[in-house]
């Protein structure tokens, strides 16, 4: 059964926009877990322009499901997460003032930085995720770095599913068959909707997990909280 990790830097994006406390970041992921998501995810940036370091140490004491934290392992990143014991971590090949993720890890080029990375959150005890692009290749070289998973980067799923679906889904499934015979575990994320959500996880085999923020929040807006989290784990359990 795939598990839905609820993206919450959107939360701490509004309250920043104010200053102050409202909304409570810290309330949206109790409420979030309380309403169904079996993770909280959240993506501190350098500039914390939503996340910060601290909402990471607050989250860490109230957090009862999994707590993946994802980012570009810088050092300070990397402290980071070992210091709070993150359930999980995905590394992204973010720019440090990149808006939004937009592509994968080149896991041939970046093989032995991932590797030396990784080995350090092993240590630690933290299970790692690496965000790669629907590319076999890429994949197959993904083994090589010691990641328990990957995190396949949805985004070209999602702009062409309205155009062609079938074509849209192709290469992750292809990706996804790949991973699994790799023996690596699969995560899912990037512009997942409840209107692609359902066909993506239906297609995919082996999906463990998939995180979403963008979409759940700002459905979140018309449809309340417990509704949208409530809804987004229907289109996971059929």
């Amino acid at each position: 059964m795939t598990r839905l990790s609820v993206n919450i830097n959107k939360i701490a994006t509004l309250r920043n926009a104010r200053g102050g406390n409202v909304p409570d970041v810290q309330k949206a992921a109790i409420d979030c877990e309380r309403f169904g998501a079996e993770g909280i995810t959240v993506h501190p940036r350098p500039d914390q322009r939503h996340i910060t370091f601290k909402d990471v140490e607050l989250l860490r004491e109230i957090v009862q499901t999994e707590f993946n934290i994802e980012g570009n392992p810088t050092p300070d990143f990397i402290q980071l997460v070992i210091k709070n014991k993150a359930d999980q971590v995905t590394l992204v090949p973010d720019d440090p003032g990149q808006l939004t993720s937009d592509h994968g890890w080149d896991t041939i080029k970046h093989r032995d930085f991932l590797k030396k990375i990784i080995k350090q959150f092993h240590d630690a005890g933290i299970r790692t995720s690496i965000f790669v692009d629907a590319d076999v290749e890429m994949i197959k070289n993904a083994v090589e770095t010691g990641t328990d998973r990957v995190e396949l980067y949805t985004e070209s799923y999602a702009s062409h599913f309205t155009k062609n679906k079938e074509m849209a889904i192709a290469p992750f499934v292809d990706a996804a068959r790949v991973a699994q015979n790799l023996g690596l575990g699969i995560n899912a994320g990037h512009d997942l909707s409840l209107e692609n959500l359902r066909y993506f996880a239906q297609h995919i085999p082996g999906l463990l997990e998939v995180s979403i923020g963008h979409a759940l929040i700002a459905d979140a807006l018309y449809l309340g909280l417990e509704n949208t989290v409530q809804l987004y784990k229907r289109q996971l359990h059929f």
